[in-house]
């Protein structure tokens, strides 16, 4: 048996599915970007031994291998900051593009929720109007909520990117102070 299905049912389902799709994109794109800065950073760290371990063959005296031990420490020390900054920034990039894919879907479902409900009350029978507004309301609750909270993470996701950078300056001066 063949049947109709209404307009608005498949074109949310494609909503959907192009929704998901910008997910999967948005997921791989970010996977890559992480997996291209673990292998770049390998390939440097590796360089780095060997020519670390290349300076340590050639070492004359005491003083020299103390010497190059504080370089080797600053300089790994350094990178060690650089590669968590660039985690982090992949990391907060990764989310504002979740974010943003989230916020899309959550207003797009909002304005189907808020359609079907005036259809509805539409061919609703008299004396329901009651039930409608208050369908309404709680919606519109509910949204407020979800402003309430998306407001508190980007805060905190503030609070967390000052925090770290105030720690890793720290964390650089005493570095710097230790080699000195």
């Amino acid at each position: 048996m063949l049947f109709n299905v209404p307009e608005d049912v498949t074109s949310q389902a494609k909503a959907s599915f192009d929704q998901a799709l910008r997910f999967t994109e948005t997921a791989t794109g970010a996977t890559e970007k992480l997996f291209d800065l673990n292998v770049r950073t390998a390939k440097a760290a590796s360089a780095d031994v060997v020519s670390q371990i290349q300076a340590l063959t050639s070492v004359k005296d005491v003083q020299e291998l103390a010497s190059l031990q504080a370089s080797f420490a600053q300089a790994n020390a350094e990178k060690a900051m650089g590669y968590a900054r660039a985690v982090y920034g992949w990391a907060t990039e990764t989310q504002g593009e979740v974010s943003k894919l989230v916020e899309t879907q959550v207003a797009e479902i909002n304005k189907n929720v808020v359609e079907a409900i005036d259809r509805a009350a539409k061919s609703a029978p008299t004396g329901s109007e009651f039930a409608f507004a208050a369908l309404k309301s709680a919606l519109t609750t509910a949204n407020q909520a979800y402003d309430v909270l998306s407001k508190a993470g980007k805060q905190v996701a503030a609070y967390t990117e000052n925090t770290l950078s105030t720690a890793a300056s720290t964390v650089e001066t005493a570095t710097r102070k230790r080699a000195a």
